[in-house]
């Protein structure tokens, strides 16, 4: 018996004639329980949630994404573009070509910098807090490409929104892996001392979103 074992096993038999805790309570929601919200309205929370944030929002369908997201580029001012590897060649129809930027071989801080934004794809959407999630799979890059440019287009599709944390985690286990994740809640920022908001901190100033639903 170690010094250890033995000190808690004192503490045991000093303990034994105590109440037992109470049990905690768990009733909280988990990720095997059906959300109420559906279809609609669960998209026009995750909506609500994003342009809280101060997040632009544009509604699409698969047949008008790639026109959506060329106006969204244009109305940004946006003439070089990260576009991660792996991002769907279909949603790229309507952008000029020269104004793609691959990352590869990988781009440096310096050079992301200086771009005008990245467009990428995103693994989970989350409509209560408004979360959308990356892991870094394909259409979506490394993690240095959502942080570093000012501007960040990011593509959701319906079918990859779900109600809460519990739900979203439980998907991320499934689908995600062992990948990096990056959680997303509205553009970066951040308050000084004085509650003065300053955005664009650690992370894009200006976040966009396109919504795609069949």
């Amino acid at each position: 018996m170690t010094a250890r074992d033995e000190i808690l096993g004192r503490i045991r038999s000093a303990l034994v004639d105590r109440p037992q805790p109470v049990p905690v309570e768990r009733s909280y929601r988990t990720a095997d329980v059906t959300a109420i919200e559906t279809g609609d309205v669960l998209l026009e929370l995750l909506v609500d949630r994003l342009v809280d944030y101060k997040a632009t929002v544009f509604r699409a369908t698969t047949e008008t994404a790639a026109e959506v997201i060329a106006t969204a580029l244009t109305e940004r001012g946006a003439q070089r573009v990260v576009v991660p590897e792996g991002f769907p060649a279909a949603l790229l129809a309507s952008i000029d070509a020269s104004s793609v930027v691959h990352d590869d071989p990988p781009l440096s801080a310096a050079e992301l910098d200086v771009t005008d934004g990245v467009l990428t794809t995103s693994t989970v959407a989350i409509a209560e807090t408004g979360t959308i999630v990356l892991d870094a799979g394909a259409g979506q890059g490394r993690r240095a490409l959502s942080l570093v440019p000012d501007y960040h287009l990011c593509v959701v599709q319906a079918t990859d929104v779900v109600r809460g944390v519990p739900e979203g985690v439980a998907r991320l286990l499934k689908t995600s892996g062992a990948r990096p994740l990056t959680w997303i809640s509205g553009p970066s920022a951040t308050s000084d001392i004085e509650l003065q908001r300053v955005e664009g901190v650690h992370g894009p100033r200006t976040l966009a979103v396109v919504l795609i639903t069949d």
